[in-house]
Protein backbone atom coordinates (compact mmCIF):
# COMPACT_ATOMS: atom_id res chain seq x y z
CA UNK A 1 0.00 0.00 0.00
CA UNK A 2 1.55 3.81 -0.78
CA UNK A 3 1.81 6.06 1.64
CA UNK A 4 -0.47 8.98 1.51
CA UNK A 5 0.90 12.51 0.07
CA UNK A 6 -1.54 15.23 0.28
CA UNK A 7 -0.62 18.51 -1.25
CA UNK A 8 -2.55 21.58 0.19
CA UNK A 9 -2.79 23.68 -3.09
CA UNK A 10 -1.83 23.59 -6.66
CA UNK A 11 1.15 22.15 -7.57
CA UNK A 12 3.07 21.89 -10.61
CA UNK A 13 2.48 18.41 -13.05
CA UNK A 14 6.19 17.49 -13.29
CA UNK A 15 6.42 17.06 -9.48
CA UNK A 16 3.13 15.45 -9.36
CA UNK A 17 3.90 12.97 -12.01
CA UNK A 18 6.88 12.05 -9.85
CA UNK A 19 4.98 11.94 -6.50
CA UNK A 20 2.62 9.76 -8.34
CA UNK A 21 4.68 6.89 -8.62
CA UNK A 22 5.47 6.39 -5.13
CA UNK A 23 2.45 7.24 -3.42
CA UNK A 24 -1.32 7.84 -2.94
CA UNK A 25 -1.68 11.67 -3.76
CA UNK A 26 -4.12 13.41 -2.37
CA UNK A 27 -4.27 16.98 -4.21
CA UNK A 28 -6.29 20.57 -4.30
CA UNK A 29 -6.50 21.11 -7.92
CA UNK A 30 -8.15 24.15 -8.12
CA UNK A 31 -6.30 25.83 -5.03
CA UNK A 32 -9.60 26.34 -2.53
CA UNK A 33 -9.10 28.34 0.60
CA UNK A 34 -8.39 25.53 3.95
CA UNK A 35 -9.31 26.06 6.88
CA UNK A 36 -6.96 24.93 9.96
CA UNK A 37 -10.04 22.26 10.35
CA UNK A 38 -8.63 20.84 6.82
CA UNK A 39 -5.11 21.01 7.36
CA UNK A 40 -5.59 19.04 10.64
CA UNK A 41 -7.93 16.29 8.66
CA UNK A 42 -4.97 16.01 6.00
CA UNK A 43 -2.21 16.14 8.51
CA UNK A 44 -4.27 12.77 10.20
CA UNK A 45 -4.22 10.88 7.07
CA UNK A 46 -0.73 11.45 5.64
CA UNK A 47 2.43 10.34 6.16
CA UNK A 48 3.55 13.66 3.87
CA UNK A 49 2.24 17.21 3.82
CA UNK A 50 3.58 19.77 1.10
CA UNK A 51 2.55 23.19 2.21
CA UNK A 52 2.54 26.97 1.10
CA UNK A 53 4.11 29.65 2.76
CA UNK A 54 0.03 30.59 3.19
CA UNK A 55 -1.02 27.15 5.53
CA UNK A 56 -0.70 28.01 9.22
CA UNK A 57 1.06 24.72 10.36
CA UNK A 58 0.70 24.93 14.06
CA UNK A 59 0.96 22.62 16.96
CA UNK A 60 -2.47 22.05 16.65
CA UNK A 61 -1.96 20.68 13.11
CA UNK A 62 2.00 18.74 13.58
CA UNK A 63 -0.36 17.08 16.84
CA UNK A 64 -2.96 15.66 14.69
CA UNK A 65 -0.79 13.73 11.75
CA UNK A 66 0.12 10.68 13.70
CA UNK A 67 1.49 8.81 11.22
CA UNK A 68 3.20 12.18 9.35
CA UNK A 69 6.91 12.21 8.56
CA UNK A 70 7.30 15.00 6.51
CA UNK A 71 6.14 18.41 6.30
CA UNK A 72 7.95 19.74 2.68
CA UNK A 73 7.03 23.53 2.54
CA UNK A 74 6.93 24.62 -1.33
CA UNK A 75 8.98 27.66 -0.64
CA UNK A 76 12.25 29.13 0.18
CA UNK A 77 10.17 30.66 3.68
CA UNK A 78 8.85 28.42 6.53
CA UNK A 79 7.79 30.93 9.11
CA UNK A 80 4.53 29.32 8.72
CA UNK A 81 5.56 26.08 9.95
CA UNK A 82 5.83 25.17 14.05
CA UNK A 83 9.11 23.39 13.08
CA UNK A 84 11.03 23.45 16.39
CA UNK A 85 7.36 21.49 17.76
CA UNK A 86 7.84 19.46 14.55
CA UNK A 87 10.95 18.33 15.27
CA UNK A 88 9.87 17.23 18.87
CA UNK A 89 7.58 14.75 17.34
CA UNK A 90 10.00 13.30 14.76
CA UNK A 91 8.81 14.93 12.09
CA UNK A 92 10.97 16.48 9.14
CA UNK A 93 10.46 20.01 7.87
CA UNK A 94 11.93 20.48 4.16
CA UNK A 95 12.10 24.40 2.30
CA UNK A 96 13.27 25.50 -1.41
CA UNK A 97 16.34 27.34 -0.89
CA UNK A 98 18.64 27.42 -3.72
CA UNK A 99 16.75 27.46 -6.39
CA UNK A 100 14.99 30.36 -6.58
CA UNK A 101 17.51 33.16 -5.80
CA UNK A 102 18.57 34.15 -8.96
CA UNK A 103 14.99 34.57 -10.28
CA UNK A 104 14.04 36.52 -7.06
CA UNK A 105 16.86 38.57 -7.93
CA UNK A 106 15.61 39.47 -11.69
CA UNK A 107 12.39 40.57 -9.92
CA UNK A 108 14.05 42.93 -7.45
CA UNK A 109 15.51 44.65 -10.07
CA UNK A 110 12.55 44.66 -12.43
CA UNK A 111 11.14 47.00 -9.42
CA UNK A 112 14.38 48.91 -9.09
CA UNK A 113 13.96 49.57 -12.79
CA UNK A 114 10.04 50.04 -12.56
CA UNK A 115 10.04 52.12 -9.73
CA UNK A 116 13.43 54.96 -10.56
CA UNK A 117 11.64 55.04 -14.29
CA UNK A 118 7.94 55.19 -13.21
CA UNK A 119 7.20 52.49 -15.47
CA UNK A 120 3.84 51.42 -14.28
CA UNK A 121 2.24 55.02 -14.18
CA UNK A 122 3.89 55.36 -17.40
CA UNK A 123 1.88 52.22 -19.39
CA UNK A 124 -1.23 53.37 -17.48
CA UNK A 125 -1.15 56.61 -18.98
CA UNK A 126 -0.34 55.44 -22.46
CA UNK A 127 -3.21 52.73 -22.34
CA UNK A 128 -5.70 55.36 -21.28
CA UNK A 129 -4.75 57.50 -24.25
CA UNK A 130 -2.97 60.67 -22.63
CA UNK A 131 -0.01 60.10 -24.81
CA UNK A 132 0.12 62.90 -27.55
CA UNK A 133 3.98 63.49 -28.18
CA UNK A 134 7.66 63.65 -26.48
CA UNK A 135 7.28 65.93 -23.56
CA UNK A 136 10.56 67.67 -21.74
CA UNK A 137 9.10 66.95 -18.33
CA UNK A 138 7.04 63.23 -18.92
CA UNK A 139 7.00 61.42 -16.18
CA UNK A 140 10.68 61.97 -14.92
CA UNK A 141 12.55 59.39 -12.93
CA UNK A 142 15.72 58.82 -11.17
CA UNK A 143 18.97 57.54 -12.21
CA UNK A 144 19.97 53.86 -11.64
CA UNK A 145 23.27 53.84 -12.94
CA UNK A 146 25.97 55.05 -11.29
CA UNK A 147 23.97 54.99 -7.82
CA UNK A 148 24.34 53.52 -4.42
CA UNK A 149 22.97 50.18 -4.26
CA UNK A 150 22.19 49.39 -0.14
CA UNK A 151 21.51 45.58 0.24
CA UNK A 152 19.77 44.34 3.85
CA UNK A 153 20.63 40.49 3.90
CA UNK A 154 23.10 39.54 1.82
CA UNK A 155 22.22 35.48 1.79
CA UNK A 156 21.58 33.80 -1.97
CA UNK A 157 19.17 36.54 -3.13
CA UNK A 158 21.27 39.07 -1.73
CA UNK A 159 24.19 38.46 -3.14
CA UNK A 160 22.25 37.29 -6.63
CA UNK A 161 20.99 41.09 -6.43
CA UNK A 162 24.26 42.95 -5.49
CA UNK A 163 26.36 41.24 -8.45
CA UNK A 164 23.55 42.66 -10.72
CA UNK A 165 24.48 46.12 -9.92
CA UNK A 166 28.01 45.60 -11.45
CA UNK A 167 26.36 46.13 -15.03
CA UNK A 168 25.00 48.84 -13.50
CA UNK A 169 28.34 51.10 -12.03
CA UNK A 170 26.94 50.95 -8.84
CA UNK A 171 28.40 51.25 -5.31
CA UNK A 172 26.75 48.37 -2.98
CA UNK A 173 26.66 48.70 0.23
CA UNK A 174 25.36 45.82 2.22
CA UNK A 175 24.41 44.79 5.87
CA UNK A 176 24.44 41.07 7.59
CA UNK A 177 24.07 39.38 10.09
CA UNK A 178 27.83 37.77 9.33
CA UNK A 179 30.55 39.79 7.38
CA UNK A 180 31.29 38.07 3.64
CA UNK A 181 34.40 37.15 2.91
CA UNK A 182 37.16 39.26 1.21
CA UNK A 183 36.86 37.64 -1.59
CA UNK A 184 33.09 37.67 -1.67
CA UNK A 185 33.20 41.24 -1.02
CA UNK A 186 35.68 41.72 -3.53
CA UNK A 187 33.82 39.97 -6.21
CA UNK A 188 30.63 41.91 -5.63
CA UNK A 189 32.43 45.18 -5.29
CA UNK A 190 30.55 45.72 -1.61
CA UNK A 191 31.41 47.51 1.07
CA UNK A 192 30.19 46.12 5.01
CA UNK A 193 28.65 48.55 6.31
CA UNK A 194 26.37 49.45 9.52
CA UNK A 195 22.36 49.36 8.85
CA UNK A 196 22.32 53.16 9.92
CA UNK A 197 25.20 53.75 7.30
CA UNK A 198 23.04 51.82 4.64
CA UNK A 199 19.93 53.33 5.22
CA UNK A 200 21.73 56.79 5.09
CA UNK A 201 24.12 56.80 2.65
CA UNK A 202 22.05 54.59 -0.22
CA UNK A 203 20.03 55.44 -3.36
CA UNK A 204 17.91 52.71 -3.42
CA UNK A 205 17.60 49.99 -0.81
CA UNK A 206 16.46 46.51 -1.16
CA UNK A 207 15.40 43.86 1.57
CA UNK A 208 16.39 40.11 2.21
CA UNK A 209 16.18 38.76 5.26
CA UNK A 210 14.84 36.20 6.27
CA UNK A 211 11.73 36.63 8.91
CA UNK A 212 12.86 36.22 12.88
CA UNK A 213 12.49 37.38 15.75
CA UNK A 214 15.25 39.57 15.29
CA UNK A 215 14.19 40.82 12.01
CA UNK A 216 10.31 41.24 12.92
CA UNK A 217 10.07 45.40 11.87
CA UNK A 218 13.41 45.96 11.37
CA UNK A 219 12.00 48.72 9.38
CA UNK A 220 9.73 50.91 10.70
CA UNK A 221 8.96 54.91 11.07
CA UNK A 222 12.55 55.60 12.32
CA UNK A 223 14.40 53.71 10.37
CA UNK A 224 12.65 55.35 6.70
CA UNK A 225 13.78 58.89 8.64
CA UNK A 226 17.05 57.79 8.37
CA UNK A 227 16.92 57.47 4.82
CA UNK A 228 17.02 60.03 1.84
CA UNK A 229 14.26 61.53 0.55
CA UNK A 230 15.56 60.59 -3.29
CA UNK A 231 15.55 56.80 -1.87
CA UNK A 232 13.46 54.17 -3.20
CA UNK A 233 12.84 51.24 -0.84
CA UNK A 234 12.36 47.06 -2.69
CA UNK A 235 10.86 44.40 -0.20
CA UNK A 236 10.71 41.27 -1.57
CA UNK A 237 11.69 39.01 1.55
CA UNK A 238 8.72 38.58 4.25
CA UNK A 239 5.99 41.34 4.60
CA UNK A 240 6.58 41.39 9.29
CA UNK A 241 10.01 42.39 8.55
CA UNK A 242 8.05 45.90 7.65
CA UNK A 243 5.67 48.29 9.05
CA UNK A 244 3.70 48.86 6.01
CA UNK A 245 2.15 51.90 7.97
CA UNK A 246 5.39 53.38 8.14
CA UNK A 247 6.20 52.86 4.88
CA UNK A 248 2.78 54.44 3.44
CA UNK A 249 3.66 57.40 5.58
CA UNK A 250 6.99 57.95 4.47
CA UNK A 251 6.04 57.54 1.01
CA UNK A 252 3.03 59.95 1.14
CA UNK A 253 5.09 62.23 2.83
CA UNK A 254 7.82 62.66 0.54
CA UNK A 255 10.36 61.09 2.94
CA UNK A 256 11.45 58.70 0.49
CA UNK A 257 10.89 58.94 -3.16
CA UNK A 258 9.37 55.50 -3.77
CA UNK A 259 9.02 52.20 -3.19
CA UNK A 260 8.59 48.25 -4.79
CA UNK A 261 6.61 45.49 -2.53
CA UNK A 262 6.41 41.90 -3.74
CA UNK A 263 5.23 41.14 0.06
CA UNK A 264 2.96 42.93 2.59
CA UNK A 265 2.70 42.69 6.33
CA UNK A 266 -0.85 40.92 6.97
CA UNK A 267 -0.33 39.25 3.51
CA UNK A 268 -2.82 38.74 1.31
CA UNK A 269 -4.43 42.39 2.76
CA UNK A 270 -2.66 45.49 1.45
CA UNK A 271 -2.55 48.32 4.25
CA UNK A 272 -5.35 50.97 3.35
CA UNK A 273 -4.27 53.83 0.90
CA UNK A 274 -1.09 51.68 -0.58
CA UNK A 275 -2.90 51.74 -3.86
CA UNK A 276 -4.05 54.48 -4.62
CA UNK A 277 -0.73 56.15 -4.76
CA UNK A 278 1.18 56.09 -7.73
CA UNK A 279 5.00 56.05 -5.62
CA UNK A 280 4.66 52.42 -5.51
CA UNK A 281 4.51 49.24 -7.33
CA UNK A 282 2.94 46.46 -5.89
CA UNK A 283 2.91 42.88 -6.68
CA UNK A 284 1.29 39.59 -5.78
CA UNK A 285 4.06 37.84 -3.92
CA UNK A 286 5.79 36.24 -7.51
CA UNK A 287 9.29 36.94 -6.63
CA UNK A 288 9.83 32.82 -7.64
CA UNK A 289 7.05 33.16 -10.61
CA UNK A 290 9.01 31.54 -13.56
CA UNK A 291 8.16 28.46 -14.95
CA UNK A 292 11.66 27.34 -15.27
CA UNK A 293 12.29 27.98 -11.05
CA UNK A 294 8.58 26.68 -10.08
CA UNK A 295 9.46 23.49 -11.46
CA UNK A 296 12.63 23.46 -10.20
CA UNK A 297 10.98 23.94 -6.71
CA UNK A 298 8.78 21.49 -6.48
CA UNK A 299 11.48 18.36 -8.02
CA UNK A 300 13.08 19.20 -4.93
CA UNK A 301 9.87 19.20 -2.56
CA UNK A 302 9.22 15.80 -4.30
CA UNK A 303 12.58 14.99 -3.63
CA UNK A 304 12.51 15.21 -0.06
CA UNK A 305 9.00 13.39 0.37
CA UNK A 306 10.82 10.74 -1.60
CA UNK A 307 14.03 10.39 0.67
CA UNK A 308 12.01 10.35 4.01
CA UNK A 309 9.25 8.05 2.33
CA UNK A 310 12.40 5.83 1.70
CA UNK A 311 14.34 6.21 5.03
CA UNK A 312 16.95 8.75 4.07
CA UNK A 313 17.47 12.40 5.39
CA UNK A 314 15.66 15.12 3.10
CA UNK A 315 17.81 16.82 0.94
CA UNK A 316 16.96 20.25 2.24
CA UNK A 317 15.87 20.31 5.57
CA UNK A 318 15.14 23.35 8.21
CA UNK A 319 16.57 21.96 10.92
CA UNK A 320 17.97 18.33 11.47
CA UNK A 321 16.09 15.83 13.80
CA UNK A 322 19.15 14.36 15.24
Amino acid sequence: MKPIVTITNIFPEIAIEHLSKIADLRTNPEGAKLSVDDLKRMAGESQALITYLSDPINKEVIDSGKNLKIIANYGAGFNNIDFNHAKSCGIWVTNTPGVLHETTADLTWALILGIARQIVPSDRYTREGKFTGWGAKLFLGGDVYGKTLGVIGCGEIGRAVARRALGFGMKVLYHNRNRLSVELEQSLNASYVSLEELLRESDFISLHVPLTEETRYMIGKKQFEMMKPTTYFIHTARGKVVDDQALLDALKSGQIAGAGLDVYENEPEITEGMLEIDNLIVLPHIGSASVETRDRMAMLVAENVSNVLSGKEPRTPVVPLT
